[in-house]
């Protein structure tokens, strides 16, 4: 990596862990505050808790994420990638977004079967799925409860269209159903990668796939007859903007098909945390990150409008498209995905059988 300063070590024993702090949880009026000066503060481990909500499928009309419709086995995520712009929806229960969010993960037990009810409904209108668009589907504890694969076993079963977003080689044990579904054009899988620099990964990302796990993913899937891609996301101004074309390049010999990416986005508590880890990690290139992303943004760390906070406005923004243009044109990647189609979408007339034990 260009210009790369030599990194300070993790703060006190918080190996594997993004977030090295929980900052106060913005509706709340109390706190605990860790004392993570102490060496011997062992890292927080992770603990799961069964979410009991009552349905799986949320809906948005926001213009610019892709999708209308998705789902979400999980809430928080153990990747812990430290600039999730989903941490703070861990406070709406009560949560930090900071290591809470990556060590108090929310198992939606029915998730399969809220999801057969959902799709039985003639109140359904059959149009593509997210899956997932909050969390990972296939973080660490995905490989035990298999809970995104039972809801993939039932979106083939409806023949639902899906679009599946993810950090983690896991995807692979599943390409049988996606080969279902891609045989009937109801489903795509973009491999998100944020950077081809694996020390960076371990920093950024610490318990998400490796990028070379990543790129052999891909080339599963484009074996498989799934049509895959890479989503570059988040680009971080000053830190992997420039690695966008080695990556895009990477993914199309992996055998990427379509590419997208997004700007970093620092919603709320994410601010915070994610300068508190470039001080950690990177202190003498905090102020040059910083700096580009507010030229991005407009003078703010953070945009919440429509048609901006994905990629930013203002020279700097065209140039960053214009680049991804670039690489799209000399990979051989589309900046789209494909269509999908839900005119093979069923209801099946019978029972199905896919929760017997």
């Amino acid at each position: 990596m260009a210009e790369r300063e030599q990194q300070r070590p993790p703060a006190a024993g918080l190996r594997g862990r993004g977030a090295a702090s929980n900052p106060p949880n913005r509706f709340a009026r109390l706190h605990y505050v860790r004392e993570a000066d102490d060496p011997a503060a062992p890292a927080p481990p992770t603990q799961f808790f069964r979410d009991a909500s009552r349905s799986i499928i949320s809906c948005n009309d926001s213009p610019d994420v892709g999708f209308e419709v998705s789902i979400n086995p999980y809430r928080g995520c153990e990747h812990g990638c430290i600039y999730c712009f989903a941490r703070p929806t861990h406070e709406y229960l009560g949560f930090s977004a900071g290591l809470d969010f990556e060590t108090k993960i929310l198992v939606k037990e029915d998730a399969p079967v809220l999801l057969e009810r959902a799709l039985a409904s003639p109140r359904w209108q059959p149009r593509p799925l997210a899956l997932s668009g909050v969390t990972d589907p296939y973080q660490p504890v995905e490989r035990r409860l298999q809970l995104t694969r039972r809801c993939l076993q039932v979106l083939v079963a409806f023949r639902q269209p899906v679009v599946v977003v993810t950090k983690s080689a896991l995807v692979t044990r599943d390409l049988d159903l996606l080969q279902e579904l891609a045989r009937v054009q109801a489903a795509a899988v973009y491999l998100s990668i944020t950077t081809l620099d694996e020390t960076l990964c371990r920093l950024l990302e610490p318990r998400a796939s490796q990028p070379p796990r990543r790129l052999a993913a891909l080339t599963a899937l484009a074996a498989a007859g799934i049509p895959a891609g890479v989503l570059v996301a988040p680009v971080i101004p000053g830190l992997t903007e420039h690695e966008l074309p080695a990556i895009l390049a990477a993914a199309a010999r992996a055998g990427a098909r379509f590419a997208g990416y997004s700007l970093l986005r620092l919603p709320h508590a994410v601010a915070e945390l994610f300068q508190q880890w470039l001080e950690q990690h990177f202190p003498a290139r905090k102020a040059k990150v910083l700096g580009r992303l507010r030229a991005l943004r407009g003078g703010a760390l953070h945009d919440t409008r429509f048609g901006t906070r994905l990629r930013g406005e203002g020279l700097d923004a065209e140039q960053l498209a214009a680049l991804f243009r670039l690489a799209c044109r000399k990979s051989g990647l589309s900046p789209h995905a494909p269509a999908l189609s839900s005119a093979a979408f069923r209801r099946p007339t019978t029972q199905l059988s896919l929760f017997a034990p």
